[in-house]
């Protein structure tokens, strides 16, 4: 923040000193015409030589860290005087940002976005226009200018459908909305009404109420007033009393911003009186200003549409043409920043976690969650001061470094292509934990408590494959100096013991460094911190710190200790397994052994397997725990599967058994890739191993697979459990057949060797598309490829009733009964299934899918996507027309609005 606030003391002492000048002539590094010749080899106007560099500290962009450069909006004209002046008095930014960031080497970039529209940036960069060399990129229109320039507020967007509207006036209406909607951000509240001779609102759902301008909202409203139409006389009165009864409302009962109120009148012409209006609803406080904007070529009504905006402290524009909306509806802002600007309140604001897919779009590896912090910047002119004028905001960019880590979440195929999601969606905590019934966690960390909570909660590992029920604990706390809580989610009972010794450094050095040990991908010391340690891996860095050579790392010196002691006690175990292999005492079957510690350790031996196995069996060992094996090994922000499974299975004794799958899908179509094994040699008899979760281990049968889940569930051995992913992306268009499979058979695989001689730990497939479709695109050719856009979805899982050791029963198959025998296996996450093989049942009971449905929110009840968050109305998510909670009840929920939560838990628990 000390940062931020010594950019914002710049700008404006450049300003108090700074005299205008109409005819000033001044050459400046345009972003877009850097280091770019013309014909004759010479560098184009505002362009010149810019040195720049990869730097990996910028995500390996290329760079100028000794300077800034401009950006400017494709229209925007780059040399207006108004332009030149501003760019020439931020100059002073330069020094600032540079001695900024030789202060805090963390910071990443920095910049001054001006209300003339020009975007001041470091480290300068090379700006890439679109495919049609146009840059779209306004600042203005940015979450952290928006939300630093103004003050949270409620509008209501009234725009005249009448006949007199159609054509070109009807289209540059819809864009003037449609630019509006773009100027809000989540601290805001809106509505959009349409009008002839009858009011309209254009989502029926939201009738008399104000929705959280969050980006979805924003999205559906654009999509709404596509489909506008123009009839009929204007009759502006009756929506005009429309949109006073909502914000006084809203302002009565402590719902919306609580702060600013405005509604946006755009029309062609405004002929009726509107006194009467005004006086019932309006004056004299004049609390809510009414902003005019005038569409068309004509100005026959200009002075009544002038008039009622001059009265009611809003600001009358003139849009002709579609390029003159940008700017005239960007004045709104200077009016309604004008109280915080007079006051001089340099409020610094956070904006919500986001994925910035904008400012980079052509390049998706420089996409970092991260959260902005900025400060408006005010003339301090004396002539000026009572005008209230707004310079800018100046901000910076922190990224979360550990969710960053994360980032290929947010990241989904489009054929071939890697490409960033359109936006990310921010969650309610409650949406997270589902389980907070009584929002007791929610509500302790949206006030800045700071306490402990423990909850059973629903989880999911292997990609949502597998739901898992657990007893979290939860510890939060505020941030200080900013809006942000903190909260972390721990296991209940997991980490809380630690075994730990006084091992030297050189013991441990050499325990790593026999052949067969890996220390894994974590973050024992910050690298990134002081450029002159970024060129060390982690293990050398680690090992640096504890010689004592780099005493100025940042290390986490209890997860070395841990480390060290593990890499020490567990080094006479390459011995035995050598032993084993000497003696040829390896158990028939198994491929591959290893070890895993919490620390990070690992050790794999995958020397193991048989002669008797060929070429074919030992494919998938070979690629086993190997560095390309990233969905199996420790990460920084990631369990591999077999360890979670097995540190929270409740049965300490059992032995788990966890599938194992090629990413490739041809394995479960062609039978010469498959492997069987037959349990029992009886030929009227099919038998199976089926984990907890339903997915089938061993079989000899797979056109049983859909019957046999089918029965599990009508039979209560399987419960099955929803699951939510709130960052999916769903097809818009028509969709392609598809080779969606039944649940079972998705991680259909044998085992080679006899089960009661063979533990062979086996890891999960990459299917994560089939149940998440923002991971994956179907692998299969198409002709045509659907677009996608955000989505939620709720997906499928299952898991088996402990209780249940054993049970039979009969079941009808058309003209013949299927009798089948469960039970569970000792010791084990295994049940064993046996049914009479001469009934087929498989088509009477239909597939479970394992794709992912989209969540279709019912609009005519209240839908919690399409509405504010708690503190204004809260409605819920409707699934299959069903509600645990009234809509009375909903509307009584209420905390503050402003603030955010940041929300981690440990790499053992999925968020």
């Amino acid at each position: 923040m000390k940062s931020v606030k010594r950019l914002a003391e710049s700008a404006e002492d450049s300003d108090l000193y700074h005299e205008f000048n109409a005819t000033l002539e001044f050459d400046y590094y345009n972003s877009m015409m850097i280091n770019t010749a013309d014909e004759d080899g010479n560098y184009v106007d505002l362009g010149g030589e810019f040195p720049l560099e990869e730097n990996e500290h910028f995500n390996k962009l290329p760079v100028n860290t000794q300077m800034s450069n401009i950006q400017v909006p494709t229209n925007v004209y780059n040399k207006d005087p108004n332009i030149l002046n501003a760019i020439y008095n931020t100059e002073a930014l330069n020094d600032v940002f540079i001695s900024n960031f030789q202060k805090d080497p963390t910071l990443t970039w920095q910049y001054f976005g001006s209300s003339t529209g020009f975007f001041r940036i470091y480290p300068g960069i090379k700006w890439t226009p679109d495919s049609n060399g146009v840059v779209a990129f306004d600042c203005r229109n940015r979450n952290w200018y928006i939300q630093a320039a103004t003050s949270p507020k409620d509008i209501i967007i009234m725009v005249d459908i009448s006949g007199s509207m159609k054509g070109l006036k009807m289209t540059i209406a819809k864009h003037t909305i449609n630019t509006i909607l773009d100027t809000l951000g989540e601290n805001d509240f809106v509505n959009v009404i349409a009008y002839t001779d009858y009011v309209r609102y254009v989502e029926p759902c939201f009738r008399g109420t104000l929705v959280q301008a969050d980006l979805d909202n924003r999205e559906h409203f654009k999509v709404l007033v596509e489909e506008l139409h123009v009839k009929g006389e204007a009759k502006i009165k009756n929506a005009m009393k429309e949109s006073f009864k909502i914000l006084n409302e809203a302002r009565a009962n402590g719902q919306g911003s609580m702060c600013n109120q405005a509604i946006m009148l755009i029309t062609d012409g405004a002929m009726e009186d509107f006194e009467s209006v005004f006086e019932e609803f309006n004056w004299p406080e004049r609390r809510v200003r009414v902003f005019t904007y005038l569409i068309g070529r004509e100005m026959t009504f200009a002075q009544n549409t002038k008039w009622i905006a001059c009265n009611n402290k809003g600001y009358y524009t003139h849009i002709s043409t579609l390029a003159d909306v940008q700017e005239n509806v960007m004045e709104y802002l200077h009016v309604l920043s004008r109280p915080m600007v007079i006051n001089h309140d340099h409020d610094i604001i956070w904006t919500e976690a986001y994925m910035d897919s904008v400012l980079f779009t052509t390049k998706a590896q420089s996409l970092l969650l991260m959260t902005s912090v900025a400060m408006p910047v005010f003339s301090k002119k004396k002539e000026t001061l009572s005008h209230g004028i707004l310079l800018g905001v100046v901000g910076s960019d922190i990224p979360l470094m550990e969710v960053m880590k994360l980032a290929p979440r947010y990241m989904y195929k489009d054929g071939k292509k890697l490409k960033p999601k359109p936006n990310y969606n921010s969650v309610d905590l409650s949406e997270v934990e589902w389980e907070d019934t009584d929002e007791l966690l929610r509500t302790a960390m949206v006030k800045g408590e700071t306490g402990t909570l423990s909850l059973n909660i629903r989880a999911s590992v292997d990609k949502g494959k597998r739901p898992l029920y657990l007893t979290n604990e939860y510890f939060y706390t505020n941030i200080d100096d900013t809006p942000f809580s903190f909260g972390m989610a721990l296991t209940k009972g997991h980490g809380k013991l630690m075994f730990m010794g006084n091992v030297s450094v050189e013991e441990g050095e050499v325990s790593h460094n026999y052949p067969q040990h890996r220390l894994e991908i974590v973050t024992y010391c910050e690298t990134d911190i002081d450029p002159a340690h970024r060129k060390y891996s982690q293990l050398q860095a680690a090992i640096r710190y504890l010689l004592g050579k780099e005493p100025d790392l940042e290390c986490d010196e209890v997860l070395l200790s841990q480390t060290l002691f593990d890499a020490v006690v567990t080094a006479p175990l390459e011995a035995y397994w050598n032993t084993l292999m000497l003696n040829d005492r390896v158990e028939p079957g198994v491929e591959t052994a290893f070890l895993g510690t919490r620390s990070g350790l690992m050790r794999p031996r995958s020397e193991f397997q048989s002669k008797m196995l060929s070429e074919d069996d030992c494919s998938l060992c070979r690629k086993f725990l190997t560095p390309a094996d990233k969905d199996n090994l420790f990460t920084i922000d990631h369990f591999p599967l077999w360890y979670r499974l097995a540190v929270e299975n409740i049965h300490s004794s059992c032995f788990l058994f966890v599938a194992h799958h090629q990413k490739s899908s041809s394995v479960l179509e062609d039978p010469k890739e498959t492997r069987f094994f037959l349990l029992l040699p009886v030929q009227d008899l099919s038998c199976y191993l089926v984990d907890n979760n339903g997915f089938v281990m061993l079989s000899k049968e797979r056109s049983e697979h859909t019957f046999l889940q089918s029965q599990f569930i009508l039979s209560f051995l399987f419960f099955r459990v929803s699951l939510f992913d709130y960052q999916a992306m769903c097809k818009t268009g028509h969709h392609h057949a598809s080779s969606a499979r039944p649940l079972l058979s998705v991680l259909f695989l044998s085992l080679t060797r006899c089960f009661c001689v063979s533990v062979r730990f086996l890891l999960d497939f990459n299917l994560c598309g089939l149940w998440h479709s923002d991971y994956f695109v179907d692998a299969h050719k198409q002709k045509k490829v659907d677009a996608l856009q955000p989505c939620d979805t709720a997906y499928p899982g299952f898991m088996y009733d402990p209780s249940v050791r054993e049970a039979n029963s009969l079941i009808k198959c058309g003209r013949c009964q299927k009798m089948f025998v469960v039970q569970q296996i000792p010791d084990s996450n295994l049940v064993l299934v046996v049914t009479q093989a001469y009934c087929d049942c498989s088509r009477q009971y239909g597939a479970i899918l394992l794709e992912p449905k989209e969540i279709k929110y019912i609009l005519h009840i209240l839908s919690s996507k399409m509405l504010p968050p708690a503190g204004c109305l809260q409605p819920q998510i409707l699934q299959g027309g069903t509600s645990n909670k009234s809509l009375s009840q909903l509307k009584s929920r209420t905390s503050p609005l402003l603030l955010r939560v940041i929300f981690l838990r440990d790499s053992n628990s999925s968020l």
